[in-house]
Formats: structure tokens, C-alpha cells, sequence
């Protein structure tokens, strides 16, 4: 059998090497072949949510999998035919639902499926987008290129314990391309949620961040929510949409600190998108038929390292260019005739 063979090492060498990947394999139908999986990290080779995100794709694409175990830094992936599907998962660990949700929906969506699926987990936790950044955000950005799907969150999961659920409905897309160049809007939105915190603590520092967002002359609605979940947590969300951005920074409350882990300079600095739906719109944009081009900050390993990987497998050209301000990527889809 004919594999492609893609180094893990390659680049910032993390999990976003496996999820896009797998996700390209199934959709180009193209066997792969995984060496050296994450073998930059301390514990290296696969985790729980890469464990998941494998399993379920085997199940939806009744594909033919070697190597999938926790802690495996190799991994053969032979998809078979995408299937309609209805899934009941646990991830059994506080292991990031989002980022196996990344893997998930362009999948089903790009092949022309349905999925429904019920999965537990982590909704909110480190190294990971949160469920509402997956919810308001990504959500917004994947509509737009016609990738269209539905969240509702269940229970809340943070870490250590997990047990978040969440109910996702996946429909069938057809990719356009996308055009986010800069930031028009000064309107922002600012979602909280938490549970077994003092809520005079989590509007306390809400305050402090509301502050900063008026003197960076931003309007903000804020939405402040308890929600119920095994282990105390909080999870916090800005973002801003219009025409031509859509723009997000999400972050966690530090219990030890007793504040958000939250860098709004970051926000307040994006220009079309922000760094981590960059990294999201890369495998999407790859299978457009048209140019997807949006500008950025600054370019990460992270983004890099997808884009050189998606363009290995797809086969898509892409670019990256200078600008005033910071950079622009164009990504030439290619349309891929397997997709009917």
C-alpha cells in the first residue's frame, strides 16, 4: 500500500500534525503514515483526545488504524468510505473535546455527511480552545466557508476531572473561500462561565479586564453564567465579528493565582484573524477551489508547521507575505475530485 509518510518531529512537532493529518487522510482518502508522533513533548506519543479523535474516525470512515494507543509515536491511518453517523464518546480523562471536534467536523462536513454525536470530556482546559471559543468563533469562521454545525453544551468540564458533554450535529458543507483582512468593529462580546468560584471573585476580575477593553476603546456586552461541574473552574472568551475579521482570545481561570490566564494585547493586536483560528482555517482552505486569504499578527510554528503539512498532503500552494502591520497568508485550494 502506498503511504504518505509525515515526520512528527516536523516543526513544533505537537498534536496538530496528528489532527490535521488524520483529517486530510480521511477526506483525500490518501493511507498515512505517522513517525516519530509528538516526539518534541515531555510525554510523548499519543494522548487521550488524539486516541478519540483516531477512534472516531475509524468508526466514521470505517478505516483500518495501527499503532492507536496512548503513549504509540507511530500511527498507520487506511480510511475507508465516510459514513452518516450517530456517536455516543468518552474521552474518560479531562482531554480537550474541542480539539477533537477540530478533526470531527471537516471531516463529515467536507465528505458530505451527517454526524450526531454525544462525547465527554474536557470543555475547558489547558492547550486546548475553549467550548465556547469552538461554539462563537470557530463557528463563525467554518459558516462562512459553508462548513456549517451545532454545539450545545451539556455539562462544563474542567480539569482535573472532566466529564464535560457535549452534543454536536455535523451537516453536509460545500468549501468556499474566505477573505478576513483587518478589524472595522470596536463592539465586543466577553462570555464567562464558572463553577465552585466565588462569584464576587470572578466579577471582581472581570472588572479589571473590562477596564483594559475601555481604555483600548473597545465596547463590550458582558454575559457572566454558573454552570454546574465536578471540579471548580472558569472560562473566559473575547471576540469581535464583522465583515472582514473574526477575532477571539479565550483563557482560564488560575486557581493558584486567582485570576484568568487571558493576554488581551493579543486580542487587541489581531488584525483578520487571531492566531489559533488561523491554524483552524488552514485544512478547510486547503480543499477550497478559490484563494482563502487572511492577515495575521505574526506567523507561529504552529501555523507553519500545518500549513506545510496540509500543503504535503493536499497538494494545495500557499503563501506568506510581509505587510505593514504584520503578515498575509493565501492558501490556493485544490478542490480535491475525491470530495463528490
Amino acid at each position: 500500500m502506498d503511504f504518505l509518510k509525515i515526520n512528527g518531529e516536523h516543526g513544533e512537532g505537537g498534536g496538530q500534525i496528528i489532527r490535521s493529518a488524520i483529517t486530510l487522510s480521511c477526506i483525500t482518502k490518501q493511507p498515512i503514515h505517522l513517525e516519530n508522533i509528538r516526539k518534541n513533548r515531555k510525554n510523548e506519543g499519543l494522548k487521550a483526545q488524539h486516541l478519540t479523535a483516531i477512534q472516531i474516525l475509524q468508526k466514521i470512515s470505517k478505516a483500518d488504524v495501527i499503532g492507536a494507543k496512548i503513549g504509540s509515536t507511530e500511527l498507520k491511518f487506511v480510511p475507508g468510505n465516510v459514513e452518516n453517523l450517530e456517536l455516543i464518546e468518552d474521552v474518560k480523562t479531562a482531554g480537550s473535546i474541542s480539539l477533537i471536534l477540530q478533526v470531527l467536523i471537516p471531516v463529515v462536513s467536507i465528505s458530505q455527511k451527517k454526524l450526531s454525536l454525544i462525547i465527554k470530556g474536557g470543555t475547558d482546559v489547558l492547550w486546548s480552545p475553549s467550548m465556547d471559543y469552538t461554539q462563537y468563533v470557530l463557528k463563525e469562521a467554518y459558516s462562512r466557508m459553508g462548513i456549517e454545525f451545532s454545539i450545545e453544551i451539556i455539562k462544563r468540564g474542567y480539569y482535573p476531572k472532566g466529564n464535560g458533554e457535549v452534543k454536536l450535529e455535523v451537516y453536509p458543507s460545500k468549501i468556499k473561500s474566505l477573505t478576513l483582512s483587518k478589524r472595522e468593529t470596536n463592539n465586543l462580546k466577553l462570555k464567562c462561565t464558572f463553577s465552585k468560584i466565588s462569584i464576587d471573585v470572578i466579577k471582581e476580575k472581570i472588572e479589571m479586564i473590562k477596564e483594559k477593553i475601555s481604555k483600548a476603546n473597545f465596547n463590550v456586552e458582558i454575559e457572566i453564567k454558573e454552570e454546574e461541574a465536578l471540579d471548580s473552574g472558569a472560562s473566559l472568551l473575547i471576540y469581535s465579528i464583522d465583515k472582514n475579521s473574526i477575532i477571539g482570545i479565550d483563557g482560564l481561570f488560575d486557581n493558584k493565582k486567582q485570576n484568568f490566564d487571558l493576554d488581551f494585547e493579543k486580542f487587541n493586536n489581531s488584525l483578520g484573524v487571531d492566531e489559533s483560528l488561523a491554524d483552524m482555517l488552514v485544512v478547510p482552505a486547503s480543499l477550497g477551489i478559490n484563494k482563502t486569504v487572511f492577515q495575521v499578527k505574526e506567523i507561529t510554528e504552529h501555523l507553519e508547521t500545518n500549513l506545510f503539512v496540509t500543503s504535503k498532503i493536499t497538494g494545495c500552494k500557499y503563501g506568506i507575505g510581509k505587510t505593514s502591520e504584520g503578515f498575509e497568508v493565501i492558501i490556493q485550494g485544490v478542490s480535491n475530485s475525491s470530495i463528490k
